[in-house]
């Protein structure tokens, strides 16, 4: 078994970086060869800032999304704050690497620059050294103002990434009915965010009800879902469920997911 302990400061050697996001830990090691197991479960549960034993976890049913990192852009600073909390997966498990970008919105500017773009995509391209990574996901709720930047990170970050390796990213649900800035963007799938909607929940669970299905295709091969928030729409057969637990995961979770 091994066990890497959390670090607090950043380095881009390989091996603070492991130490620095997670502790990796299953019945035979963190030695499965890049890029993990090939196929994606249809589940997936997000593992946010917080101490996480996974173990009960079935990994033909579920795989972890983990949030790696999360990248700060304030004017011309950028920030890194990186895993600090351990992370305890079983053996085989579908690992994705989340990286979380939140900016400082400033009045008639852009919150984050071209150079910062250039950094930011090598800083998720960093998140694939971590042990078994087969994916990566973004996660930013980019303001009108910040897509056009955002389109242009998306589309750097797909080239450095090998092929075999998924890209998607978090949607919010008005992204995937009524704005199409995403048509187009080279990523395997945009989750869409039906919980904490705020003003468009209305909206948006009123077209499901009526079984209409997001404008956007790339919003059509999953749910992103709040375990606590219950939602009464018929969901469409054969897409995937990613689950927000707002709380540390309990093996007593799973068979109300399950069903």
């Amino acid at each position: 078994m091994i066990s890497l302990n959390p670090l607090s400061r950043y380095s881009l050697n390989l091996i603070s970086i492991i130490a620095a996001f997670f502790v990796c830990v299953n019945a035979a090691g963190c030695g499965k060869g890049s890029g993990g197991p090939n196929k994606m479960p249809s589940g997936f549960l997000w593992a946010w800032e917080r101490p996480e034993d996974l173990r009960f976890v079935n990994a033909d049913n579920f795989g972890v999304a983990f949030l790696a990192q999360t990248i700060y852009l304030d004017g011309d600073r950028i920030s890194t704050s990186l895993r600090k909390q351990p992370l305890k997966v079983p053996e085989n498990v579908y690992l994705i690497a989340v990286t979380r970008i939140e900016t400082k919105k400033r009045p008639g500017g852009r919150s984050y620059t071209e150079s910062q773009k250039e950094k930011v995509v090598r800083l998720i391209e960093k998140t694939l050294e971590l042990p078994d990574v087969s994916a990566v996901q973004i996660d930013f709720d980019a303001v009108a103002s910040e897509r056009s930047l955002y389109r242009e990170l998306i589309t750097a970050v797909r080239t450095k990434l090998p092929e075999n390796i998924g890209l998607t990213i978090t949607a919010l649900a008005s992204w995937c009915i009524d704005d199409r800035w995403m048509s187009g963007l080279p990523i395997d799938e945009a989750i869409p965010m039906l919980f904490q909607m705020g003003p468009d929940r209305q909206k948006v669970l009123s077209l499901l009800k009526n079984e209409i299905d997001f404008d956007e295709p790339l919003c059509r091969n999953s749910y992103g879902l709040e375990i606590n928030e219950a939602i009464d729409i018929q969901f469409k057969s054969g897409r995937r469920f990613f689950y927000f637990n707002p709380e540390a995961w309990e093996s007593t979770d799973l068979p109300t997911l399950e069903k």
